[in-house]
């Protein structure tokens, strides 16, 4: 920016003239920042003065966040083969010991915990009194990949993931497909099979959008989701694929890669979280649902944001 000082032939008015320039530059430069600083903290997501903080470590690779309705926080780590359930209260507890693998975990709506277990290629659901149940394990009589990560639609149904990060000789399928479980998980449904390594999902509170990150090819798709679950009118999102994502209820959504990226629904980035660890996976919990708890490799984390999500 240039300041202008005005001239004059009165070498005894200079100074007068000189410091009335200054004081007007310094107003109209406290004009043009003072903006800046006042839409920055209006647009950020973050609660203001919060700090990524870490809540627990000394895990293997954590994955899989998910909570609950009390505000409690079920992950997964996946070398230590378990499933940890974490509260304010009691800190890490361990959930499940010799978890089959456990990967992308949620909550269903009638408070049942489903599991990705990727040792076990399945999908289960795991109720309230510790009862499990197999929700899918076998399309077309092949047996599943390695189920990845899940989502749950208004109406009760489940899309997850199914590709392979590992050894593939004993792969029975012929790609790496998204699938719906029925609301009354009497059918499991292939929506998805144009995908190199379909990984990360989730949608709208309203199910009317469902996005699918493809962390084979880098990219994110956006889908519309059809009475029977079939998805349809695929589009691409954003050129940035992930492990995990998750959307508060402004309709962002949240991705993961070195840090955390932050999308509008139009697909313009707006934000960017900075984590210690490469986040694998995120969620959105505590007892008010504003605080984005963050898994990322040794450690579990948590900040404190101006919204809710899922």
């Amino acid at each position: 920016m240039k300041f202008l000082v005005p001239h004059t032939k009165d070498s005894l008015n200079r100074p007068i003239c000189l410091l009335a320039a200054l004081l007007r530059n310094i107003i109209i430069l406290a004009t043009v920042i003072a903006p800046i600083k006042t839409n920055a903290q209006e647009n950020s997501l973050i609660a203001p003065g919060a700090m990524v903080d870490r809540i627990a470590s000394g895990f293997g690779f954590v994955e899989g966040p998910a909570a609950d309705a009390d505000g409690a926080l079920y992950f997964t780590d996946i070398p230590n083969n378990r499933i940890y359930r974490w509260t304010i209260d009691n800190g890490v507890q361990t959930f499940m010991d010799e978890s089959e693998g456990a990967n992308g975990l949620r909550v269903d709506l009638a408070g049942n915990l489903l599991v990705c277990q990727m040792g076990a290629r399945r999908v289960i659901a795991i109720n309230r009194e510790g009862d499990n149940t197999v929700l899918a394990d076998h399309f077309e009589g092949a047996r599943l990949n390695s189920p990845n990560d899940l989502w749950v639609d208004p109406k009760g149904g489940i899309y997850f993931t199914d590709p392979r990060y590992g050894p593939t000789d004993d792969e029975e399928l012929s790609g790496y497909y998204v699938y719906y479980i029925s609301p009354n998980r009497s059918e499991v449904q292939l929506v998805v099979d144009d995908l190199i390594r379909p990984n990360g999902i989730v949608g709208t509170l309203d199910g009317a959008r469902v996005y699918v990150a493809d962390h084979g090819a880098g990219r994110t798709y956006a889908y519309t989701p059809q009475d029977d679950g079939s998805l349809t009118d695929k589009q691409l999102f954003v050129r940035q694929g992930a492990d995990g994502m998750t959307m508060d209820d402004l309709g962002n959504v949240y991705l993961t890669g070195q840090d955390i990226t932050v999308y509008n629904p139009d697909g313009e980035p707006i934000q960017s979280i900075a984590v210690p660890e490469p986040p694998a996976n995120l969620t959105f919990g505590g007892p008010d649902g504003t605080t984005l708890f963050i898994t990322a490799r040794t450690s579990l984390y948590a900040l404190e944001m101006m919204v809710g999500g899922q």
